[in-house]
């Protein structure tokens, strides 16, 4: 499937120049047109109308599917927003009991660790937004996407990312990715050294295409 990769690379490298593009397309087409139609080309058709017709069903057979799977996404958009993690954590009262054990320092209070903004891979993956990595418990994290928008696409997953410049090995998978817009939250699982990634990620892992990176900064 390395193949559907390269084709969505190509057409994030091409779509800065979609319009000329198009329109030399139509131009080509309407070129060919105009020089078969003298030839009667139209008329072979006719002649042998079952064949062209099977063929015709055939690459829509084949045609539609793929091009559901591929393509519909880019023109799908999706909104979530979810509460805020670090507002429910800090409306939540601190464990006063006997029983209880103090950070240290004194008593423990949720806070941003790290913040990012996200950029999209190019003009045709575009991504925007903000990333918060926030703890909200000692030793538990969630990352918080914040204004968020990307563009769309097939297998879509949010990944923690060992380089600050997109994927790379070793990086964490925290889920598929939950809407195209909006604010929602992963939960990074437990005894995760945080220490070894640098960036935030929407990624499509069955093409292997970065659509947006968001690199970290401690606070």
């Amino acid at each position: 499937m390395s193949i559907f990769g390269d084709l969505e690379r190509i057409a994030g490298d091409l779509y800065p120049y979609r319009w000329p593009i198009s329109a030399a397309v139509l131009l080509v087409i309407a070129a060919v047109l105009v020089a078969a139609y003298p030839r009667g080309w139209h008329r072979t058709i006719g002649r042998h109308r079952k064949a062209a017709v099977l063929i015709a069903v055939v690459v829509l057979a084949v045609a539609i599917p793929l091009g559901t799977y591929t393509l519909s996404p880019l023109w799908t958009r999706t909104e979530l927003n979810e509460a805020d993690p670090l507002l429910v954590a800090q409306a939540v009262p601190a464990d006063t009991s006997a029983t209880a054990v103090p950070a240290a320092g004194g008593a423990f209070q949720p806070r941003v660790a790290s913040t990012g903004v996200f950029t999209g891979a190019d003009d045709f993956h575009f991504g925007r937004g903000q990333v918060q990595l926030i703890e909200t418990a000692p030793g538990s994290y969630t990352v918080r996407f914040e204004d968020f928008s990307v563009r769309n696409g097939p297998d879509l997953f949010v990944y923690l990312s060992p380089s600050a410049d997109g994927y790379a090995d070793g990086a964490l998978n925290l889920g598929d990715l939950k809407a195209t817009d909006g604010a929602f939250n992963y939960e990074i699982p437990a005894g995760t050294d945080l220490a070894h990634f640098r960036s935030v990620i929407v990624w499509c892992k069955q093409f292997t295409v970065l659509f947006a990176t968001a690199p970290l900064v401690t606070t």
